[in-house]
Parts: C-alpha cells; sequence; structure tokens
C-alpha cells in the first residue's frame, strides 16, 4: 500500500477568510517503510500570515516573496499525492485548505485524486480518550524525537506524523527499521517442563491509582470503558 504523510503551513486558519497554503510537506510510505520520496514547496501566498500564525511556523512573507503561487506547483503536488492514501493529523482543517486552492483552480478535490484519508488526530483520541493527542504529545507518548521542532513546519511535523502513525498502528519505534524476526529456538517451549510462576499482587496504593485512571477513561468515553464492565 501506498501512503503519502501530508503537512501543510497557512496564513491563518480559516480559508474562508482569505487565508493560504505557504507550505507542504510530504513523505512516501510503501507497505509500511519509507521510500526516502519526500514532497516539500514553499508557497507564495500573496498575502500576509495572521499574527498567530506566525507565531505558531515564523515563515515570514518576505521568505515567501520569492517562492512560486500555488498554481505554480499544483499539478506537481498532485502527481506526488495521486492514488495514494493521505494519513494527515487533523485531516478536516488541512483538506479544507488544500480543496480551497483547488477550487480557485477550478480543479478537482484531493477526493477525486486520493479517495482514502486517515485522520491521525481522530485516531489517536480512540486510543488515547482524555489525553492530550497533539503530535508533541503523541511524540512524546511513543518516545519519538521531536527536539528539533521549535515551530511548526510542513516537512518536519510530516516525518515526526509518520514515526508517530507507524508507532500507534503497529507498536512501531522507528520508520525506517523492522524488528529483526525472532528464531524459532528462541520461542520453543517445552510443555512438559515445570515452570513456577512468580506473581507480584498490586497494593492497596496501586489498586486506587488504577481505579482512578478507569474513572477517568470511562468519563471521557461517556461511560464506555470496556474494563469497568469486566
Amino acid at each position: 500500500m501506498r501512503q503519502i504523510i501530508l503537512d501543510t503551513e497557512t496564513t491563518g486558519l480559516d480559508p474562508a477568510l482569505g487565508n493560504r497554503i505557504i507550505e507542504i510537506g510530504g513523505v512516501e510510505i510503501v507497505d509500511r517503510q519509507a521510500t526516502g520520496k519526500h514532497f516539500h514547496r514553499y508557497i507564495n501566498p500573496e498575502r500576509d500570515s495572521e499574527e498567530g500564525a506566525l507565531k505558531v511556523h515564523g515563515i515570514t512573507s518576505e521568505f515567501l516573496a520569492d517562492k512560486p503561487k500555488f498554481r505554480e506547483i499544483a499539478q506537481e503536488f498532485l502527481d506526488y499525492v495521486s492514488g495514494a492514501e493521505l494519513v494527515i493529523h487533523n485531516a478536516p482543517f488541512d483538506l479544507s485548505f488544500l480543496n480551497h486552492e483547488l477550487r480557485l483552480l477550478d480543479m478537482k478535490p484531493m477526493k477525486a485524486h486520493c479517495p482514502s484519508v486517515i485522520d491521525t488526530l481522530k485516531q489517536a483520541r480512540e486510543l488515547h480518550p482524555g489525553k492530550r493527542n497533539s503530535l508533541d504529545a503523541l511524540c512524546e507518548r511513543y518516545q519519538i524525537n521531536n527536539a528539533g521542532r521549535t515551530l511548526h513546519g510542513g516537512l518536519l511535523d510530516a516525518q515526526l506524523l509518520a514515526e508517530v502513525y507507524l508507532a500507534m498502528t503497529r507498536g512501531q519505534g522507528t520508520l525506517m527499521i523492522d524488528a529483526a524476526p525472532v528464531a524459532a529456538t528462541q520461542i520453543e517451549i517445552n510443555a512438559r517442563e515445570k515452570i513456577d510462576i512468580i506473581v507480584l499482587r498490586a497494593s492497596a496504593d496501586e489498586l486506587a491509582a488504577h481505579e482512578a485512571q478507569l474513572a477517568e477513561i470511562d468519563k471521557a468515553s461517556g461511560g464506555k470503558c470496556l474494563w469497568k464492565s469486566v
């Protein structure tokens, strides 16, 4: 399966207010392996970024002044993503901007080029109800090094999201290396051999902390905590 991990940076939060895309970053994964085929473009939005957005990404109008307009890179971008499954953190946000840019050019929306989209924010909220699920929070949770992320950036965020996505969906901690297969001799067990199992029972404090955690999950999921019903 071919997937594109995608991230955009914008001049603000709402394309309906005239905000535009200023950066696109994409990372290609085929069968859960990075191919090294990235897409990264800065884009001249022909307007200034809002103050709040500028604090997030730090990409100034002066820096973008000589960069191509979206119309100049649109086909190149569509050729890159065409037919792939998109993986985006908070997908409705990025797709609304991409569709707005395509609409301005009288081009078909993203679903015509990439029918399948995974929203990793939605996925993370389902896996970790009641927890922080920003990209930074997920990097910390899955022990992915994001020390270089002092500001948001299209390609950097796409690379980090690729690591997060693979960790969330298979527990794989690195994008490039699969765990080596375990030799059969390492897992053979003699069923006739007597095994002494040591049982360490939880203390009263640990049990209380466990119940408190279940109560928090139950509240966040609207009473759907499976462990509370067992």
